[in-house]
């Protein structure tokens, strides 16, 4: 009785992560959707962003482990590729899109943000979908956010210093609260209580889910003036910034003569951002509109995903006639969240 009833239970937590995984992109639809039809009641979310982040950071946390870097020792080329390329495109592209659209200081120091974040956190999901190197992309995700502490408000700085003051300091501080240490934390438990976390993987998407939603639903909230008064010409600027990062990160792949598996996971984690972090940081240092770029980013990458995901699923990944396929023996459970 005892053994089925740990198997009902199982299947039930699977059941819920395969439902919020399908319906992601969705779901923050709905919560931006929310933000704007009640506005005075999700802004009181604002205040609680970076907590939020920070819960689903630990989440990510959980379902890492350390094999997820051995790629790195595998297949450097790619993955040094890969990061470099989020680190360079993604801000110089937010940065170059912001101006050209004209938009205001705040919304340019968001754009910026949005492309200095680190890997998103529902990349890993998409590379899996898209029949991509998942092993790659969960290596990229997991070096992308470990750099962030450090490289991210050097590139703030550098690109918005000159529009808003910025200080690199405060900006380092609150990615290693709300990012670091929660990663951190989650990975520790993880490799030291494994067996205690397991049983709760399937679960974390519902957690992470939820969080996502909420910053969304808050920020967007907290502006829904400016979403109906710049709304079209942001969102524009969103997509165009998305979807340029996912055609270039492919290129990159490309002309760095990886497989085509390896092409699809640089190009999603390239073009996809862990806008929430954008979304608390313009919250906790810049004014609360700043971090529009992010929420509305954060809505409209998932869609992208989903249906860049849907594409690539149809065709098996070619091989460059210079490059043999990587590895693919023991790859990582994608992480849905």
């Amino acid at each position: 009785m005892g053994e089925r009833g740990g198997e009902v239970h199982d299947d039930g937590r699977q059941k819920v992560a395969d439902f919020v995984g399908r319906w992601f992109a969705v779901l923050v639809l709905a919560g931006a959707v929310v933000g704007l039809l009640l506005p005075e009641q999700t802004s009181l979310i604002t205040p609680h962003v970076s907590l939020l982040l920070g819960v689903i950071m630990f989440c990510m946390g959980l379902t890492m482990r350390p094999q997820d870097f051995a790629v790195v020792a595998r297949h450097p080329k790619a993955v040094l590729l890969g990061v470099v390329a989020q680190y360079s495109v993604m801000p110089l592209l937010g940065w170059g899109i912001a101006h050209a659209f004209g938009l205001p200081p705040l919304l340019v120091v968001g754009m910026i943000l949005v492309g200095a974040a680190p890997g998103g956190t529902a990349s890993n999901v998409i590379v899996y979908l898209a029949r991509g190197d998942v092993a790659l992309s969960v290596a990229m995700t997991s070096i992308s956010t470990m750099l962030a502490p450090f490289i991210t408000p050097l590139i703030v700085l550098g690109l918005a210093g000159s529009t808003l003051p910025v200080s690199a300091g405060d900006l380092f501080l609150s990615i290693l609260q709300v990012v670091l240490l929660p990663v951190v934390g989650g990975l520790l438990l993880r490799l030291f209580a494994d067996r205690f976390v397991v049983p709760l993987l399937p679960l974390m998407p519902l957690v992470s889910v939820t969080g996502i939603v909420l910053v969304v639903s808050g920020v967007v909230g907290a502006n829904s003036d400016a979403v109906l008064t710049t709304g079209l010409l942001l969102a524009l600027a969103v997509i165009l910034h998305n979807t340029l990062g996912l055609l270039i990160g492919y290129l990159v792949g490309y002309f760095g003569r990886l497989p085509d598996s390896a092409r699809r996971a640089v190009s999603v984690e390239v073009g996809m951002q862990n806008s929430g972090l954008a979304a608390s940081l313009a919250t906790t240092h810049f004014e609360p509109v700043a971090a529009l770029p992010g929420a509305l980013f954060s809505v409209w990458h998932n869609l992208s995903g989903a249906a860049v995901a849907t594409f690539w699923a149809r065709r098996a990944p070619g091989t460059p006639r210079s490059a043999s396929p990587p590895d693919r023996g023991g790859l990582p459970r994608p992480r849905r969240a």
